[in-house]
């Protein structure tokens, strides 16, 4: 995989007609016009601290405070609004930017809080879940050009080495006290899937494979390791020796962010990092391992199997046990955008039509059920009779999953979206 891409100035340019899958133009026009369409629902979620939180009808819910994973993703995805042209996307990175070097960023012992303000007042933790989008997030600024993004993704880049990077393990611890004491006795699947999508961005925009070596890491421990040795279902807890957890929250089943089980969606986003993170060993002219695409096929083709339509109802459950059984039936935006995004980049990689086909039929679920064209931006959550629901996530709080899967089908499999639309690379 190792000669199609030429690494210039720290920006990747890639031979995007070998890499990238659109059933034709007029496809990619649509695809264009649900990514704005997203972008503009996202504007009205600037606050003074950062990005709210958005309520179904698109006003920030002021209760919830501002939570640094989304004010992250909200920075991302205008950094790519503004890559890709849209005026007035810039100076919104700009303010994402402010926000993570202001009112959420900790002065007195360095890293990020989870929260301020809101119905709970802040929260201080030091979650790797919330530090790994500030990486991405900076990242992502760096490769739009934005003044500061530099010098905040050093910080996180050191932050996340310092506190979080366990090398003995090769993965990253899950969260810490305000002062980095209280270490939390639990590890996280999740947090280091994330993390996954951070090293890559880093890795493209300061051509140091240090971050991408990790990530290589944190893949093998996850999908050739815990995932293989589970039938493809990947446990998402474990304890501090890494130690899965197969009953964690067996009473509360639906967490938005630890549920129990095994989750579909999880699945898919781990199939489709696999593939990109080959990818990106091979731009940099680095050896990928033969297992990654076989894993991440079977990842993949375990997640359709055991998601889709698993109570005789269209669309993704939720979450799985470890028999395959469905826990929690409701349907997540964000688990068909995971399953679009790595149909789409497996196609690209093996040209096996069955990904096309399934990519096709996703696509089609989730203009009908989830794609709100009256209130803007998409469902979050829908129950499995296609009624809006709010068991796991009420709202609509960010419009990151989706928009990333209006541009992957568009994009190279590697670089990461940013430093790809810097590129140049969008079909």
């Amino acid at each position: 995989m190792g000669s199609w891409c030429s690494l210039s100035v720290s920006l990747l340019v890639c031979d995007s007609d070998r890499m990238t899958w659109l059933p034709n133009a007029a496809h990619a026009r649509w695809l264009e016009s649900e990514t704005d369409r997203l972008i503009d629902f996202a504007r009205a979620s600037a606050v003074p601290d950062g990005f709210g939180y958005l309520d179904s009808l698109g006003s920030v819910d002021e209760a919830q405070g501002v939570q640094l994973w989304i004010t992250c993703r909200m920075t991302h995805v205008f950094a790519l609004a503004h890559l890709m042209g849209r005026p007035g996307a810039g100076p919104l990175v700009d303010h994402g930017v402010a926000a993570l070097t202001g009112a959420l960023h900790d002065d007195d012992n360095g890293g990020w809080f989870a929260r301020v303000g809101g119905a709970d007042g802040d929260d201080r933790r030091k979650e790797a879940y919330g530090h790994a989008f500030v990486i991405l997030a900076a990242s992502s600024a760096v490769a739009a050009g934005r003044d500061g993004a530099r010098v905040l993704l050093g910080e996180a880049l050191s932050t996340h080495s310092e506190r979080f990077w366990d090398e003995s393990a090769g993965l990253a611890r899950e969260s810490f006290d305000a002062d980095w004491s209280g270490e939390e006795d639990y590890r996280g699947a999740n947090a280091n899937m994330h993390t996954v999508e951070a090293y890559l961005a880093a890795a493209d925009v300061t051509s140091d494979t240090r971050w991408l070596r990790r990530a290589e890491s944190i893949v093998e421990r996850m999908v050739h390791g815990y995932a293989r040795e589970h039938g493809w279902r990947l446990p998402e807890h474990f304890d501090t020796a890494w130690t899965p957890l197969l009953e964690y929250n067996a009473q509360e089943r639906a967490h938005p962010f630890r549920p129990y089980g095994a989750t579909i969606g999880h699945g898919f986003e781990w199939a489709r990092l696999t593939v990109q993170c080959a990818a990106q060993l091979g731009q940099a002219g680095l050896a990928a391992p033969e297992w990654m695409l076989a894993d991440a096929k079977e990842l993949y083709a375990a997640s359709a199997r055991d998601g889709w339509a698993a109570d005789g109802h269209e669309g993704f459950v939720y979450t799985i046990d470890f028999d395959g059984d469905v826990v929690v039936p409701e349907r997540m935006h964000w688990v068909a955008c995971e399953g679009i995004a790595a149909a789409a980049v497996l196609h690209s990689r093996t040209k096996d039509e069955r990904y096309a086909a399934d990519y096709t039929a996703w696509w089609d679920h989730a203009a009908v059920y989830f794609a709100d064209r009256m209130a803007g931006s998409w469902w979050h959550e829908r129950a499995a009779d296609g009624s809006p629901s709010s068991t796991v996530w009420s709202g609509k709080p960010d419009v990151y999953h989706a928009a990333q899967a209006t541009l992957l089908p568009r994009l190279p499999a590697s670089p990461s979206l940013a430093s790809s639309l810097a590129a140049g690379n969008l079909a």
